[in-house]
């Protein structure tokens, strides 16, 4: 049985009369794992702050445990917090980096040695206690921080980019980790990231957010299966986004064609948006394809090749196990389960189309999006 343990209601926040957030209402149940997830700016970052008591709302109210919080400050709420830069005590050892808040609290110092013992193998430390925090490596600096957190034994966790400043492979580990720290402690983690594999990898369940409000929330299996909206279908994952009409319950026409699909309960001849993910297209032969088209070009991705293929003036991404030379004419197959129908929104026409899509434009944007952040 679920219990909710912190909401928050109609939740507004502006800073020098920009809107940062939006009449954001989520709950968030007890020893959940929850993913607050979006581009820099969309608002995350903002939420976890007006949780831990960092920011106050300047509409809305804030619930933990059924009690309203909005005027509790940060250090009365049983709240711990993990950033991306881990502020830990450069002339402090790791003992007594991860013992600090019990020393300042006066706690017994043998109830300390047992706790911070128990904090050492929760993290995979053990025999690291009098080793200088400044001499560990990024990822054990980060478990130094998590152990710090969670030794007073606080209802939540919030984590805010905690594994940003690491390099991919660590990043892996860590997530690994972290997942393992969740289960074994049971205590409600609420992490932010920008990272949408992150996101899908961890969560019990993530919420996708925008422009300063929730777009979506969900499982990430609902969240990548059934996007509610171009943006999400967007950020989660790659996704072609066509322009289509919904001609009546379980039959859509795009791309000039019509096609059955397992979507209903739209209005006949609705504009629809149409999702299908590149790993859900089939090639055939020609003679074989609901459509046809032209590759433009073709990227060995190691366990399929990405290929961007122009049908009809829209450039579709497709991921194969098979290779298909560039300039070559292909057919596309496509199962109606691929076929994902969403309603028109405000992101409608901005995002599914690769006709400027490249590895390099994507690897800067993520790139000045972690300067931001």
């Amino acid at each position: 049985m679920k219990t909710k343990l912190i909401e928050l209601k109609n939740i507004c926040k502006s800073y020098d009369g920009e809107q940062i957030l939006s009449n954001v209402d989520l709950y968030i149940n007890d020893h959940e794992f929850i993913t607050l997830l979006g581009p820099s700016g969309c608002g995350k970052t903002t939420t976890l702050r007006i949780i831990g008591g960092f920011e106050y709302p300047d509409e809305g109210d804030v619930f933990f445990d059924g009690k309203r919080i909005n005027d509790v400050p940060a250090y009365k709420r049983n709240v711990n917090t993990v950033f991306q830069k881990y502020a830990l005590f450069p002339h402090l050892n790791v003992y007594d980096n991860i013992a600090f808040g019990l020393n300042i609290a006066k706690v017994d110092k043998d109830e300390i040695k047992k706790r911070v013992t128990e904090m050492l193998e929760l993290v995979n430390l053990k025999g690291f206690e009098k080793r200088n925090v400044n001499l560990l490596s990024g990822g054990q600096q980060q478990r130094v921080a998590i152990a710090r957190a969670l030794i007073n034994h606080p209802r939540v966790l919030l984590l805010d980019e905690p594994l940003g400043a690491l390099d991919l492979k660590l990043r892996k580990d860590m997530q690994v980790e972290l997942k393992n720290i969740h289960a074994k402690t049971g205590i409600t983690f609420i992490y932010v990231t920008h990272d949408q594999e992150e996101a899908l990898s961890m969560s019990d369940t993530v919420v996708v957010m925008a422009n300063g409000k929730i777009q979506q929330i969900g499982t990430p299996t609902d969240i990548y299966n059934e996007p509610k909206n171009a943006f999400v279908a967007d950020f989660i994952g790659e996704s072609n986004i066509i322009d289509g009409v919904m001609l009546e319950d379980f039959k859509v026409k795009f791309a000039k064609n019509t096609f059955v699909c397992l979507d209903k309960g739209f209005a006949p001849n609705e504009p629809v948006d149409v999702v299908i993910r590149p790993e859900d297209v089939d090639v055939v032969p020609i003679e074989k394809g609901m459509l046809s088209g032209k590759i433009s070009t073709v990227t060995f991705k190691g366990v399929h090749y990405e290929i961007i293929v122009d049908i009809d003036g829209f450039k579709w991404m497709i991921q194969t196990t098979d290779y298909v030379a560039p300039d070559s004419e292909i057919g596309v197959y496509i199962e109606p389960d691929a076929i994902h129908i969403m309603k028109k929104s405000e992101f409608s026409g901005m995002f599914g189309d690769y006709s400027s899509f490249s590895d390099e434009l994507d690897k800067l944007s993520q790139l000045d999006e972690e300067e931001e952040e």
